[in-house]
C-alpha cells in the first residue's frame, strides 16, 4: 500500500467562522441545496456529526459515482479544522483502500478566508494517478467551495 498526498488552497471573501459553519457544520444540508447535480443527499448512519460519525453520501445525476460512506475523524470548531475519510463506495473502486481529507480554514489578510485541503489517497498496490485526475478533483472541490461562497454572498444573513 502506498499513500499519495495532494494539497490545494482556495481563497474566499467569506470570513473563516461563517465559511466553516456553512461549508462544514451545515454541509449535509447546504451542499445538496446549492449543488444538487453533485450531491443528492447526505444521511447520517451512525453518530451525532462528531468524530466517529458515519455518513452515506448519494451523488447527483451529474456525478460519475453513486454513493460513498464518509467517516468523520476530527471536528475542531475553534480552529476550523475538519477531517474525514471515504471508507466505502464506488469512488474507491479497486484502486484505493480509503481517501482521507483534512480541511483547515484560516483568516486571509484581506478579511476573508483561505481553505487549505490535504488529500491522502491510500492505494491498494502500486497506482499512478495522472495530473489530469488531480486537476479534475481540485476543480470539483473549488467549484463546491465557490458555490457555497456564492450562496453566502447572495444570502448575507445565512449563518
Amino acid at each position: 500500500m502506498g499513500v499519495i498526498t495532494y494539497d490545494s488552497e482556495i481563497t474566499s471573501s467569506i470570513p473563516p467562522a461563517k465559511m466553516f459553519k456553512a461549508a462544514v457544520l451545515d454541509a449535509d444540508n447546504l451542499i445538496p441545496k446549492v449543488l444538487p447535480q453533485a450531491i443528492k443527499s447526505v444521511e447520517v448512519l451512525e453518530g451525532d456529526g462528531g468524530p466517529g460519525t458515519i455518513k452515506l453520501i448519494t451523488f447527483g445525476e451529474g456525478s460519475q459515482y453513486k454513493t460513498v460512506k464518509h467517516k468523520v475523524e476530527v471536528v475542531d470548531k475553534e480552529n476550523f479544522v475538519y477531517c474525514y475519510s471515504i471508507i466505502e463506495g464506488d469512488a474507491l473502486g479497486t484502486t484505493f483502500e480509503k481517501i482521507s481529507y483534512e480541511t483547515k480554514i484560516t483568516a486571509s489578510p484581506e478579511g476573508g478566508s483561505v481553505c487549505k485541503n490535504t488529500s491522502k489517497y491510500f492505494t491498494i498496490g502500486e497506482v499512478d494517478i495522472t495530473e489530469e485526475k488531480i486537476k479534475a478533483g481540485k476543480e470539483k472541490a473549488s467549484a463546491m467551495f465557490k458555490a457555497i461562497e456564492d450562496y453566502l454572498v447572495a444570502n448575507p444573513d445565512a449563518y
